[in-house]
């Protein structure tokens, strides 16, 4: 079983080494796509999948990333990369006050204070055009003076690799148990002198972090940061990839952020009706497959990585 956990990942990483070798620009950039929402659906299983809660603000820590960076890099004139660690420490500042105020209310009086808590900060970037210039958009600076598809392609999938080994990590370690034990049985959990509103805010506050990585990234590569990055269309396209692959898995939120993202460039062609058709495919696998893709596949393959 050890032999398997090592040498899967290793074909996997070694495969993903040449796609810019073949790949024309569009579907290199697709790719590029396809490994935001892998940092972006595996950080929200990490909350969602792994102690229950069901927050709709995580593309608005995505957003809070990419500003605070895109603003640093444009008024101050900071670095891109050290722009993304202050948005990062922001997101996560944030984050744990969200979390202080609303994660002992729980259930769907989480998830409308976090729906709240979006709408609010994508009114507030809309409309504000002095700093975020509002829906024109707000230029900044890429990470690299020659632009070049490959070189983020890479620089997405180093940075994907190592949160996804810091995700393993947690949630193979004795944090994710507590985690797991507050899923499972948070009154059980509460009794066995686990914390369980501190696990919550503590899953909550790293999560955001990472959202606001991503979100960092994204701006970046775009170099145009506009009010959809924090959107609810972004947070619920997050949702339905984690969703679909399997929440509550490893793999699942990353297979289901490559199958989306490619699915969505095939159907786009259908105009608006891409739209119906997504939601066709969603609801066909949540009733079908509720456990996502990774259900489809088998647990005997997803015990290679242990739920």
């Amino acid at each position: 079983m050890n032999v398997k956990k090592f040498w899967i990942p290793v074909v996997f990483i070694i495969l993903a080494i040449f796609p810019p070798f073949f790949l024309s620009q569009y579907w290199l950039h697709v790719m590029i796509i396809s490994l935001f929402y892998v940092m972006m659906a595996s950080s929200w299983n990490l909350i969602a999948g792994f102690t229950g809660q069901v927050s709709f603000a995580h593309a608005a820590f995505s957003g809070i990333g990419a500003y605070v960076s895109g603003m640093l890099a444009v008024y101050l004139g900071l670095s891109p990369w050290l722009g993304i660690l202050v948005g990062m420490g922001v997101a996560a500042l944030l984050g744990l006050g969200l979390g202080y105020l609303c994660i002992r209310m729980g259930g769907i009086y989480l998830s409308l204070t976090t729906l709240g808590f979006s709408e609010i900060l994508r009114i507030i970037i809309t409309n504000e055009d002095r700093w975020t210039r509002g829906t024109m958009g707000l230029q900044v600076p890429g990470f690299f003076t020659e632009y070049s598809k490959a070189s983020y392609y890479y620089l997405f999938l180093i940075i994907a690799i190592l949160l996804l080994i810091v995700i393993y990590w947690i949630i193979h370690s004795e944090m994710g148990l507590t985690f797991r034990a507050v899923l499972n049985d948070e009154l059980a959990a509460s009794s066995s002198g686990i914390n369980t509103i501190q696990v919550r805010i503590l899953a909550f506050t790293i999560s955001s972090a990472m959202a606001g990585l991503a979100g960092g990234l994204y701006g970046h590569y775009l170099m145009l940061i506009t009010p959809d990055i924090p959107s609810l269309g972004q947070m619920f396209l997050v949702l339905a990839m984690a969703v679909i692959g399997g929440m509550g898995s490893f793999v699942g939120p990353i297979l289901g952020s490559f199958l989306l993202e490619i699915l969505s460039e095939y159907i786009r062609i259908y105009g608006e009706y891409h739209v119906l058709i997504f939601g066709l495919v969603a609801l066909s696998v949540a009733r079908f497959a509720p456990e996502g893709v990774i259900g489809i596949l088998g647990k005997k393959w997803e015990s290679v990585w242990a739920r």
